[in-house]
């Protein structure tokens, strides 16, 4: 007797479970997952190491990390500022960069950094524009917006700028306004040599 009552409450159970799990749940959404929109990982408050070549070049700090990496060209998001690091051979630090936004192509090797970027290298020379475009492949930084330098009491203003990523040899493609204070002979027309670094 109590063995077909166990039978009996078994089977009712196994017939609820199979009908509830039959009904649709009306509250739930069908979502797709697109890789181009929608990250693979989000970390907040994000600081991190990163090497290159087996030494620690750089440092990134960011209140929002997003990563898309199965998108079709996968890339890192910071979409609510970024700053970054970059140390030499001893870890002194060679540059940084403050930005609004930034984009890291991972695969190109190429960083796009827009909205108030601000740039500084080891001698204090500050450069501020737009937008810049990293190339660690070519190791240049690169940008055909309006930018400004500031070096001391010299100051630079134009569109177009190229550098080395050390930010110590630079030019500004199409200069606009600034002060130039020439101490030294100019090595050209339009350009000027000042030592340690280059500027053109």
């Amino acid at each position: 007797m109590l063995k077909c009552m166990a039978t009996a409450v078994f089977a009712v159970v196994v017939f609820l479970f199979i009908v509830s799990c039959g009904k649709k749940d009306e509250n739930l959404i069908n979502m797709k997952f697109d890789p181009e929109t929608m990250p693979s990982m989000v970390t907040d408050s994000a600081v991190q190491l990163i090497s290159d070549s087996g030494r620690t070049r750089y440092k990134i700090v960011a209140n929002v990390w997003e990563v898309y990496d199965k998108a079709k060209e996968p890339f890192s998001y910071f979409p609510e500022g970024f700053y970054l690091e970059r140390f030499d051979e001893k870890f002194n630090v060679e540059a940084t960069i403050i930005a609004d936004t930034a984009w890291n192509y991972t695969a190109k090797k190429l960083w796009r950094i827009k909205g108030h970027v601000d740039i500084k290298n080891m001698q204090g020379h500050e450069f501020k524009s737009d937008e810049l475009f990293w190339d660690q492949k070519t190791a240049k930084i690169y940008s055909d917006k309006y930018i400004e330098i500031k070096r001391g009491a010299l100051e630079l203003k134009g569109y177009g700028f190229e550098s080395n990523q050390e930010m110590t040899d630079y030019r500004i493609m199409r200069p606009h306004d600034g002060k130039l204070p020439f101490e030294d002979e100019p090595a050209g027309p339009g350009s000027a040599q000042l030592q340690p670094d280059t500027i053109q």
